[in-house]
């Protein structure tokens, strides 16, 4: 039988539209995973790629990260036979004696990490993992739990690990130092920016790791403690709830940003854990269709390997865009979007019916992330401008290129001496001998004027360029002027759309221009007008940079520059729809007046939050 990385999800068929359903979907994800615990159940091996930290700590990562959706199963009297296995497990990874033993922390470690699953756990379902320990396992068990609390914790969201491990030992009735708890939960209140948006960290960093980090963690806490830091989560949230929901489409798509992209539907964190606090941040119907809407969203997409594990990747097993820090385990973060589980069947998340949210304004300013939310067809595409991430692997396609689409994801390159075939879909590259090429990392400017974008950008240290991303729904334009002291090669992508086999496409490309034509998608790019003259070429990008899809097309604009100041101006538009070659593609939007962008920008611009980072200077 031939096999269909499809038909290995374990999700495909699954409506998922009730309590039953996802409850069946947490089951058929989590039992792939039983052949890999060892003996002693306290370890889940599942592959042999590594991570920055030790086997041991991986294997810690497969047993924890599935508790984030087994907890709230059994707090909601939910049916699972395996609890045995967490409560043997738990007692010999923490006992120093055992085989299994998950490691001793003696610093900042990734055990860190997976022992908030754990407290989480012993919080929520006692009954099943810490009432049927012996008197030494729980001795154990808090003794492993108040040495690790001990070290100093990574200065993000992983503040919120040790809240999670001190809640769980105040439950079981440990004395511990609560002065601690105090300090975490002071000093995450520094990252928070406004508006319900907070930073991870004091970095240049407004990802995915706010709904389902910080507001996740922060929404959990409040249904836990009552104390005026879970009134303010909950306000927060409340807050943030108008702004995310632009973040996904009408298919349940959300835009892929950032890092961490291999958790996959942990995206459906935030709607799951609203739903746990009990907050109608939007109405129960709206938020129940965006947690379930962005599940079956993932029900046809390649993402586990032939036994149905999670794979590292995002829509398919993608080693090239993971993080140093993903193992095996990593996915299972995923589990996160299960919280639901935990409230009864009365409760008006599972009553009320689905309801997609009204439609927002076309355009959407986020200041704070730095983004301009655009609805273009079926996708939301976010304009960008303002973050970085220079200590990831890809960062710089992870955060800084101009738009950001949850149809068409982004595209990492796979080499960074392959300027003639890099994909560069939404980004502008520069190369000065046609083989490197440097592309928008840092900004040393951002600011955001009603629905306009301005950074100040450079890719060598003797060029600067000013970039304007303009909204012109379902279009965006950009405008680039640059300076440089020397004649530079450049290379200009659209989106990326899938590729079919047997060159069964439509590849169009000429002078001032480039469009492709897919089975289900339309991608083009024109020059509005630029100083220079810009050639087309449809790219058939290298396989497997694309996060969605592995194999892709990217129209592109390619040319020379030369010393002194160039102007670019260009017209992006990808729709869902072949069709649009004659019709949206053929009334590409005027070019907007430069002066006029300047004096926007000068009268109404805003600097953009992500960018004023504390101790960060442009």
């Amino acid at each position: 039988m031939t096999y269909d990385p499809a038909s290995a999800n374990p999700l495909a068929g699954n409506p998922l539209e009730t309590r039953e359903d996802m409850s069946r979907a947490l089951l058929d994800l989590f039992d792939p995973l039983l052949p890999y615990f060892l003996k002693g159940n306290a370890r889940v091996r599942l592959d042999g790629a590594g991570a920055h930290f030790d086997r041991a700590a991986a294997d810690l990562e497969g047993f924890a990260r599935p508790l984030w959706g087994l907890a709230p199963l059994g707090a909601g009297k939910g049916d699972f036979a395996h609890w045995r296995r967490f409560a043997e497990g738990l007692a010999n990874g923490t006992d120093p004696e055992h085989p299994e033993y998950w490691g001793t922390v003696n610093g900042r470690d990734q055990r860190m990490v997976e022992l908030a699953a754990l407290g989480f756990a012993l919080a929520l379902v006692p009954d099943k993992i810490w009432e049927p320990l012996s008197k030494r396992a729980r001795a154990n068990v808090i003794a492993y739990l108040k040495h690790a609390r001990q070290f100093d914790y990574a200065d993000n969201n992983w503040k919120f690990f040790r809240i999670f491990v001190d809640i769980a030992l105040d439950r079981v009735g440990a004395e511990f130092d609560r002065s601690l708890t105090r300090q975490y939960l002071d000093e995450l209140e520094g990252f928070y920016i406004g508006d319900g948006w907070y930073r991870d960290g004091n970095v240049r960093r407004v990802d995915h790791y706010i709904p389902f980090a910080m507001h996740f963690y922060g929404l959990i806490y409040s249904k836990l403690v009552d104390d005026d830091y879970a009134k303010r989560y909950r306000e927060r949230a409340a807050l943030f709830a108008r702004d995310f929901r632009n973040w996904f489409a009408p298919d349940g798509a959300t835009i892929p940003f950032g890092r961490s992209l291999t958790y996959r539907f942990a995206c459906a964190g935030f709607w799951s854990a609203l739903a746990l606090a009990d907050l109608e941040a939007l109405p129960w119907g709206e938020i129940k269709h965006l947690c379930l809407q962005h599940l079956r969203w993932w029900k046809d997409k390649p993402m586990t390997n032939r036994d149905g594990i999670l794979s590292i990747g995002f829509g398919y097993p993608n080693l090239l865009m993971s993080e140093s820090y993903n193992s095996a385990g990593s996915p299972y973060w995923a589990f996160k979007a299960f919280l639901p589980l935990a409230i009864a069947d009365d409760h008006p998340f599972w009553t009320a019916k689905e309801k997609a949210p009204a439609p927002s304004e076309s355009v959407s300013p986020q200041r704070h992330p730095g983004m301009v939310v655009m609805r273009a067809g079926g996708d939301v595409v976010a304009l960008s401008s303002g973050q970085e991430n220079l200590q990831m692997r890809f960062g710089t396609e992870k955060y800084a290129k101009f738009a950001y689409s949850a149809r068409y994801g982004f595209s990492v390159e796979a080499d960074e001496r392959s300027f003639a075939g890099g994909a560069f879909d939404s980004a502008l590259a520069f190369s000065d001998n046609g083989l490197h090429y440097r592309v928008r990392e840092t900004n040393a400017e951002a600011k955001l004027a009603g629905d306009v974008l301005y950074s100040r950008w450079s890719p060598f240290k003797d060029v600067s360029v000013e970039t304007w991303l303009v909204p012109a729904t379902p279009w965006h334009i950009r405008v680039h002027r640059i300076n440089s002291p020397r004649p530079l090669q450049t290379a200009e992508g659209g989106f990326a759309i899938a590729k079919r086999d047997f060159d069964l496409d439509v590849l169009e490309a000429g002078p001032g221009s480039a469009h492709v034509i897919g089975d289900a998608d339309f991608s083009g790019i024109v020059d509005l007008g630029s100083t220079v003259s810009r050639i087309g070429l449809a790219q058939k990008a290298l396989p497997n940079t694309n996060l969605i899809v592995a194999k892709t097309l990217v129209p592109q604009l390619r040319g020379e520059i030369p010393a002194g100041e160039t102007v670019l101006i260009t017209a992006v538009l990808a729709l869902d729809d072949p069709a649009a070659a004659s019709g949206a593609w053929t009334t590409p939007p005027a070019a907007p007046d430069i002066s006029a962008l300047e004096a926007r920008v000068t009268k109404d611009g805003i600097t953009v939050s992500a960018i004023e980072a504390p101790g960060q200077m442009p």
